[in-house]
Order: C-alpha cells, then structure tokens, then sequence
C-alpha cells in the first residue's frame, strides 16, 4: 500500500539483472479492494508495473514472490492471486522452479517469519524449491544496532503506518536476495 514491497521488489529485480546471462522481469498481482476503500486508506495510486496472470508464470525459470503482511500471513490480494494457480498446479508447471520470498510488515511483531512460513505452502504445493537466502548476506544477518527487516527466510521491511522507508540495510539485503537466487535459478537451468 505504501510502497516498501515495490522498493524492495525494484532492488531484487536489479539484483537478479546483475547475473550475467538472466532477464528479471517485476510484475504485481491485481488488487482486490476497491477505489473506495483504497481512497479511505490513503493508499497511492497504484504502479504502472504490469499485472501478472497465472498462466505467465509457466514462463518463468524462477521467482522471488514478495507481499505486505497482514496478521502473519501475505496479503489477501497475493493469496487470492496464487489461488488462481489451480490449473498449473493440476499440471505440475511450476515443479522444480525456484523460488524465494520478501515481505513488509507493519512492525517487529508483524510476522515477518510466519509469512514466510505460511507462504511455503503454496511453493510446496505446486512442488517449487523454496529458496532461503539464509545467513549469505553475511555481517548484515547480524545487524543489532539498527532497525532492519528481514530474516534467513528472505529480504524484509517495516512499514510501521508508512512514515518509514526501507532502511539502507534492508535495500542492501533485497539486492543480494535477487542476485543469491537468480544464480541458483540459473544453475539449475543449466543443469537441465
């Protein structure tokens, strides 16, 4: 709603550019609310970024899926979009594709981990890799004298009521996420 999905998305997506040989493609899912209650959040216009549709995703060599975070869980709007995936679940399309996941929350308790853990399910289902980016971004896993989002699980942020931005850090962390995975999307290609 205020864009910190969208910024660490944007950094993602250049860090999976910067593998050599690897196109990233940003994308976001329809929005499930209307004008009216968009308005009466104060949310912004939306993006111009395109909207994805379930079948393109058969396209893909890999993903990083991110979402804002809404009681520990992804946000309706990405669930409702994943549970459009029937058809490619039914043919196994997605099977053996990497994928990692980023998220927002509005706080420290937010649940930045359980959305992470709630949204495997819908990787494991449709029989995808999950990706963890684990402790491979290094000393800024270990960050304790700043605020910082994120975990082992994937890049993060805190949103708090949208006042605050994602940190240098958490920019730093959602790069390294794109460019970890895309080389592990790569290979995996490769290897095929």
């Amino acid at each position: 709603m205020y864009g910190h999905v969208a910024k660490l998305a944007e950094e993602i997506k250049k860090g999976a550019a910067s593998v050599e040989g690897v196109e990233a493609k940003l994308w976001q899912v329809p929005e499930t609310l209307s004008d009216e209650v968009l308005g009466k959040m104060g949310a912004p216009p939306k993006s111009d970024v395109p909207f994805l549709q379930p079948n393109e995703l058969a396209d893909a060599d890999g993903f990083i899926f991110g979402f804002p975070t809404r009681f520990g869980m992804m946000a309706a709007q990405f669930k409702a979009f994943l549970d459009a995936t029937g058809g490619l679940w039914r043919t196994q399309q997605l099977a053996g594709k990497p994928a990692g996941i980023f998220y927002s929350t509005g706080s420290q308790g937010g649940g930045q981990e359980t959305t992470a853990l709630t949204a495997i399910t819908q990787l494991v289902h449709h029989g995808m890799i999950f990706v963890p980016i684990g402790y491979t971004f290094g000393a800024g896993m270990f960050e304790m004298e700043k605020v910082k989002g994120g975990s082992p699980y994937g890049a993060g942020t805190y949103a708090g009521d949208g006042s605050r931005q994602p940190s240098e850090l958490e920019v730093e962390q959602a790069f390294h996420q794109g460019k970890y995975i895309a080389g592990i999307a790569k290979k995996l290609k490769g290897a095929a």
